[in-house]
């Protein structure tokens, strides 16, 4: 079954990695699946040998994660942003944050930036035999779509994001 994505959360974490692209620092945030899907951005910080090269979930922020989920949740996906182009770094494929077959992981370029085009101007990988396979954008529809608000919700509003 495919994560299905609301324009308004891809708003909401466009708009977090922006703030930290505005720093010169990457970001990262997970997306909880499910019929509601929604973004958890967990306290972080920049690590590496230049400022932003790789960003490195606290240990307050991994506590963040791990009460942000309900019974029965799980993370689906996590987005986070690259200062360059959307590819997957060895520091990407080695992030312990998702290890189940079927995860995605969302790379947005330009400090988040790039997710103004939509997901389209992102790599999109997905986690198969303990490997991250990039998804070309006509093979992304079985595994990831968005489109607009769900009826009824507050359009543009904060809602269903949790943050550090």
């Amino acid at each position: 079954m495919a994560l299905h994505l609301d324009l308004n959360l891809l708003e909401q974490a466009r708009r977090v990695l922006e703030e930290r692209g505005s720093h010169g620092v990457e970001g990262t945030a997970l997306i909880v699946g499910g019929a509601r899907p929604r973004l958890v951005v967990p306290e972080q910080k920049a690590t590496g040998g230049r400022p932003g090269h790789t960003v490195e979930v606290t240990r307050a922020g991994r506590m963040q994660l791990v009460l942000a989920l309900g019974p029965g949740e799980t993370y689906a996906a996590r987005i986070h942003s690259h200062p360059d182009e959307a590819f997957h770094s060895r520091a990407d494929d080695a992030n312990p944050a998702l290890t189940f077959e079927g995860a995605l992981s969302i790379v947005v370029p330009y400090y988040g930036l790039g997710l103004r085009h939509g997901l389209d101007a992102c790599a999109v990988f997905l986690l198969r035999d303990r490997r991250w396979v990039n998804l070309p954008p006509g093979e992304r529809a079985a595994h990831l779509t968005a489109d607009g608000p769900d009826e009824g919700s507050d359009e543009g509003s904060d809602e269903g994001i949790a943050d550090a």
